[in-house]
């Protein structure tokens, strides 16, 4: 067979299988089909040989980096090593990728970079290198790269499917690195005895004795490199313990270790000072070198024995060879390697690599390292944002000899690790703290900080209550910022929602007030907070002015301003209750455009869902879909849990049956196990939706009881209208009349034509004669004034049954007429059912009004294809949805394709508002398969 890149090359010995997959993935770069492997497997087992083999394939450009086990606090280290050769491009990034890159490589001062929109960054980067011959880029060690990189690498290698790259990584265990989650894997087993023989024997000249070689063989189990080291291990005479396989790689470092006694004392120096320093620069190592009157010569011996190279780079043979080496020396010398080292860098240039080895210099407390690392502290932050800037504070406050100063820096590296997500080492270091000596105000912050630290590990009733009381304690030193504690709490509790026993909303609400006095709320914050518990202290219209008010600040702000944990979702929360949909709308737009802009992907599948739900109210489930499988891809990336409640709720306007009941299952279970009460509630509500449309009123009004019971806010526009169609259609006056007036207290303290279309619509359920017609001409009168179709659409069908109910054929056939095809155009096939029923029992055959959609587009496919539509470039369409203009342009011939047109002019006469996606099924298991 010939390659596209060349004569075939012959497999390394006993990988055909390997080497074939890797010439599989370098034959799809070579016809510009992009892709990533991961090589998983024990130390020895031949990972860097096969990364060499990719290295080695003709024609391609061949980027590298590896992970260093040094060097895994350094934020975008082997992100810099990697793209080194091609930083010329940078100047071609569109100004915010570049500027983030820049930041992130030190080449500028700027805000903390985003470290997806850096991902996006490095994509665009390479998909530049690519162009003319391709791309491999090799990364080993995988298991040791900074967090920072690796999230980067793997966001790129997720993204190159029509890209000519190649990714290729090898790693230790793949657990170490869950940010290469889900990409193909490729785990090489142990040689075949027939290999290993082979191997043992045309690799070791000396003569074996039988019985010897036959134990080297039992002892590696087909490892190649414990095959190659065992012999000169030096133990051969004394015979082997017979090993399991995970002590292997200890038994290859014991062989490294013994063929290091043997080197002149002059160069197991240098080789110290070469583990020590990460970068493999061969200048500055020959610098610190020099100190103790070491030179280049000194490696020679090392070089000869095939442990190290010096070449542009200093390499050394293996990884487990600089473990060897800096585990075998004293800590002695290991500090007066450090020491060196911290002599000879830049102190302008690389000044936060140069106090790190000053930190392991330092023999005990050091005040003046100290202080260093608390300056690297923050410039790490600005790199590689919380945690790296961790690192540096937690060995600050273990050099810093003053106890309260050390306590107070063990506090902010708590803090910073707990950003990071690091929740074990944030607890460990709070610990450290609160030996103290801590000031009111640190401790306050330590306690609130332990109970930020509970609820994220456990998000239960016990962390909401510590919540509380943390709150409550940081009052007494810090009143603002109790009262931005305060709202966590509020947020927290309602997230937790019917699993919360011991915390009331109305505990935080009297709180609150008591925190608030007599003062005017002055923050956006305070006034949310001030809201909120007042409608949960005093009731919803006695909190109308103040959520009014709320929606308006946050409607203002428009600076680009990033609103604290929880603020935006429940501003949108009172948007929903005051029935405000047009705010609604607007704010759930904004905050999904600030969330794409800044690259924040972390909040994107919230935002996505929020912009979601609210085209299912506006009856746009197709633009709802899309957001959805989007917000699915995003959480996979960020290791979210999924959305399944929002996927749940537009499969229930569709009318899916059995996939609503299965996602609706699968949501339910993942709610209960993760606390999160609020989105049980969201589930009940897409149930009852479901059994609406299908007519089943019994189950939808038995599905909606417990939620109704709870009135949890953000759900007050939506339970109150479906329970009460339930219940009437089911002949449970009993239960529809108190909801009534529930419902009728609230809309009319709101006014809104949401608010009263909806409620003239459930008085009509209940009403008769005159005053029922009149109500439903109303509802509809109203409704249609929103930007609710689906509410509109539904007040139609139930105004249609009962003109049919009351005898009033021809009437009721031209009011379910419209229904049907508004239910139909948008979707909804369940009542789009109800009312091809009820017509039918006019005297009418309805025929399905929904267009047909494009032939099998995908969810990303008619995503981009609408974002054409409207004039947007490959460029901009690349930003906004995480992908290189190549992608773009590839899925842009698909769509051209498959449309059977050839230009985006052609593609704004499609009516894509109407069409929709191929729907695939996104069970979890299956994203992650």
């Amino acid at each position: 067979m010939v390659s596209h890149f060349g004569p075939e090359r012959p497999p390394l010995i006993g990988r055909q299988r390997e080497c074939a997959a890797l010439d599989h993935l370098l034959h799809e770069r070579a016809a510009g089909r992009g892709g990533a492997l991961v090589i998983c497997g024990e130390a020895g087992i031949g990972k860097s040989a096969l990364l060499e083999y990719a290295r080695s394939a003709p024609g391609p450009r061949v980027l590298r980096a590896e992970g260093i086990e040094f060097e895994t606090d350094f934020a975008f280290a082997a992100l810099h090593q990697l793209c080194g050769p091609v930083l010329t491009g940078i100047t071609a990034l569109p100004a915010p990728q570049r500027e983030d890159l820049e930041t992130a490589f030190g080449l500028r001062a700027g805000a903390v970079p985003n470290r997806f929109r850096v991902g996006l960054a490095l994509l665009h980067l390479l998909s530049s290198a690519a162009e003319r011959t391709g791309l491999i880029c090799v990364v080993d060690d995988a298991q040791w790269l900074d967090a920072t990189s690796a999230q980067a690498l793997a966001f790129a290698a997720r993204r190159v499917g029509d890209e000519p790259i190649a990714l290729v990584f090898a790693v230790r265990d793949p657990a170490t690195r869950p940010e290469l989650r889900g990409l193909p894997r490729l785990v090489p087993a142990g040689l075949a005895e027939a290999d290993a023989r082979g191997l043992l024997l045309t690799r070791i000249r000396a003569p074996l004795d039988p019985r010897v070689r036959e134990r080297i063989l039992a002892e590696a189990r087909g490892n190649p490199l414990a095959l190659l080291e065992l012999p000169r291990s030096g133990e051969l005479a004394g015979g082997f313990a017979r090993p399991d396989a995970s002590a292997v790689p200890a038994v290859i470092e014991s062989s490294f270790r013994a063929r290091l006694a043997g080197l002149p004392a002059r160069t197991r120096t240098l080789l110290l000072m070469a583990a020590a320093e990460p970068t493999g620069t061969p200048s500055l190592l020959l610098r610190a070198a020099a100190e103790r009157g070491i030179g280049r010569d000194d490696a020679r011996p090392a070089e000869d024995a095939g442990l190290i190279s010096f070449g542009e780079w200093v390499r050394f043979r293996h990884p487990l060879v600089r473990s060897a080496v800096y585990r075998s020396a004293s800590a002695e010398q290991r500090r007066t390697a450090h020491g060196a080292l911290a002599r000879v860098t830049h102190h302008e240039s690389d000044d936060d690599r140069r106090c790190w080895h000053l930190a392991q210099a330092a023999v005990g407390p050091d005040g003046d390292t100290a202080d260093a690392m608390h300056r690297s502290a923050a410039r790490a932050r600005v790199r590689g944002g919380p945690a790296a800037a961790a690192v540096f504070l937690a060995e600050a406050a273990r050099l810093t000899p003053q106890p309260a100063l050390r306590a107070e820096r063990a506090l902010a590296a708590a803090v910073a690790k707990h950003e990071a997500g690091a929740l074990d080492e944030a607890c460990a270091l709070l610990s450290v703290a609160r030996t103290g000596p801590l000031g009111p105000h640190e401790r306050a912050r330590a306690r609130i900080l332990r109970a930020r630290i509970a609820f994220d590990q456990s998000r239960d009733d016990a962390s909401v209550a510590q919540l509380l009381h943390a709150s409550r304690a940081m009052a007494a030193v810090d009143l603002p910022a109790a009262r931005a504690s305060l709202l966590d709490t509020l947020a927290a509790a309602v997230f937790v929602g019917r699993f919360s026993h011991s915390v009331r909303m109305s505990d935080v609400a009297e709180t609150a007030r008591d925190m608030l006095g007599d003062d005017a709320p002055g923050r956006p914050l305070d006034l949310l907070l001030d809201a909120l518990t007042t409608q949960t202290a005093k009731g919803f219209t006695a909190a109308v002015p103040l959520l009014r008010r709320v929606v308006e600040v946050y409607g203002e702000r428009g600076d680009g301003s990033r609103p604290a944990t929880g603020e935006l979702w429940l501003a949108c929360c009172a948007a929903m209750d005051l029935w405000e949909d047009g705010a609604w709308i607007s704010l759930a737009e904004r905050q999904l455009a600030e969330s794409r802009a800044a690259g924040a992907l972390t909040v994107l599948p919230v935002a996505l869902s929020y912009r979601a739900l609210a085209h299912i109210h506006t009856g746009r489930f197709d633009d709802a879909s899309v957001l959805v499988t989007e917000a699915y891809a995003i959480a996979d990336e960020v290791g979210a849990p999924g959305l399944e409640y929002v996927e749940v709720t537009v499969a229930a306007w569709r009318g899916e049956e059995s996939r609503t009941l299965e996602l609706a299952e699968l949501a339910r279970a993942g709610a209960e196990l993760r606390g999160e009460g609020r989105l049980v509630t969201a589930v009940e509500y897409a149930r009852a939706v479901l059994f609406n449309g299908l007519g089943r009123y019994d189950a939808a009004l038995e599905a909606l009881r417990p939620a109704c019971r709870l009135d949890e806010m953000g759900f007050h526009a939506w339970l109150l209208t479906e329970f009460l169609e339930a219940a009437a259609r089911a002949g449970d006056r009993d239960s529809a009349e108190p909801a009534l007036r529930r419902l009728l207290d609230r809309t009319e303290s709101t006014g809104t034509d949401w608010a009263r279309g909806v409620a003239l619509r459930s008085r009509a359920l209940l009403a008769q004669g005159a005053e029922a017609e009149e109500c439903y001409r109303e509802a509809i009168a109203r409704l249609d004034r929103t930007a609710g179709a689906v509410h509109a659409a539904r007040a139609r069908l139930v105004y249609g049954e009962w003109l049919r109910r009351e005898g009033r054929r021809l009437e009721a056939r031209t009011v379910l007429r419209a229904a049907h095809e508004r239910l139909s155009t948008m979707g909804a096939g369940a009542f789009a059912a109800r009312a091809a029923r009820e017509l039918d029992s006019t005297g009418e055959h309805p025929r399905g009004r929904r267009a047909p959609a494009p032939p099998g587009l995908t969810a990303q496919e008619f995503q981009i294809a609408r974002l054409v539509a409207t004039g947007a470039t490959s460029k901009e369409i690349g930003t906004q949805l995480f992908l290189s203009p190549r992608t773009i342009d590839a899925h842009l011939r698909s769509i051209f394709g498959k449309l059977g047109i050839s230009s985006r002019r052609d593609l704004r006469q499609i009516p894509l508002d109407r069409d929709a996606p191929s729907r695939e099924p996104h069970g979890r298991a299956g994203r992650d398969g």
